[in-house]
Formats: C-alpha cells, structure tokens, sequence
C-alpha cells in the first residue's frame, strides 16, 4: 500500500519519533522539532512499510547499489535495498570523511543511490554521493525518510522522499529558543 503524507506522520507521532522541543541538529543548526527515525525503525513492520514506499519512488532509477551514511541511514539503506533486490553498503567516518570499510567496494560505473533518514541542509549525504563517485560509482538518485527542508536542497539528482516539512531551524546565536533553554543533541554524528 502507497501511504500519503498524513498516514507517514502518523506513523512518526505514533512511534514518538517526531519529538518536540530545543534540539541542536548534525549541522549546527538549532530547531524545534526533531525526527529520532530510530523511534520508528526499531518496529520492524513500520521499517519495512516506509521503505518499501520509498524503494517504490527510486525504482525508476534503476540502482545497481544503496550506499548509506552510519549511522541513521543504514536501516533504512538496508531495507531500501531489499525492496530494491540490490546490494546496501553504509560509509562510515575515518578521520572526520566518509569513507567505505569493512571491505565494502563500489564498482566502477555501478549506479548508486544515496539513501538517509532525515535530511536539513544535505550535508552528510553529500559527503557519501561525493565519497561514493571518488570510488567509481555514479549517482542516480537520493532517497530520504524525511526531508526536512520543504523541498529546498538540490542534490544536482532526482530526490525522493517520503514525507516533506518546513521545519524552522536557527543558527545558534540567532535562535528565540535558547532565550529558554539548552538543545538537545540526540542524533549519532560524534559516536565513537
């Protein structure tokens, strides 16, 4: 089954995956609302249902391979895939870059979709389409859980998500919600 918009945030609300409050984002931006997509992957059906939705919406472009950014993306890479029938690879930072390890490899000319759970300003997705075309790959498309940015972000490839929200968000020296308290840091970026 396609679910719309309002049966997706109903699922985010269900799980508490959409949380409310001061919340300091992966990019350094500050906001009040926070999409904790672990809430809602960790129920297996719920997991399988929205990516299978969005497998639908990236088909088209016909992958030979997901890659994901550790930590956030990988379930929803991995499921993705399997929707797919492709292979999921997932990068991880080696001195601050995203890199491949694990003996992961992109084969030379292989398409590639770069699949997140959340996206703001785009930025760690950008590093894997960056890191993955430096390993031969050639990227077709980005796929994403939640776009955060209203549709704003352009990834220079078609991009596809399954929910799509205008969540304000500050810079921190410029953000009314500091006036009241500190943010909140729940995402995995700095995870040892």
């Amino acid at each position: 089954m396609i679910l719309n918009p309002e049966q997706i945030l109903s699922v985010f609300r269900e799980t508490g995956a959409l949380m409310e409050g001061h919340f300091l984002l992966t990019s350094g931006l500050h906001s009040n609302r926070y999409f904790q997509c672990a809430k809602v992957l960790q129920y297996p059906w719920h997991a399988e249902e929205l990516c299978r939705n969005l497998s639908e919406r990236l088909r088209d472009f016909k992958p030979d391979v997901v890659v994901s950014p550790a930590v956030g993306g990988i379930i929803v890479g991995q499921e993705t895939a399997r929707h797919l029938k492709v292979r999921s690879l997932f990068m991880e930072r080696d001195e601050g870059r995203m890199t491949l390890r694990r003996g992961f490899e992109i084969r030379p000319g292989e398409r590639v979709a770069v699949i997140e759970d959340v996206t703001t300003t785009g930025g760690s997705v950008r590093e894997v389409m960056r890191a993955a075309a430096d390993a031969g790959g050639r990227i077709v498309a980005v796929g994403a859980l939640v776009d955060r940015s209203g549709g704003r972000i352009d990834f220079g490839v078609p991009y596809a998500s399954l929910l799509r929200m205008d969540v304000a968000v500050f810079e921190p020296d410029q953000c009314p919600l500091c006036k009241e308290s500190k943010p909140v840091k729940p995402g995995s970026r700095g995870l040892k």
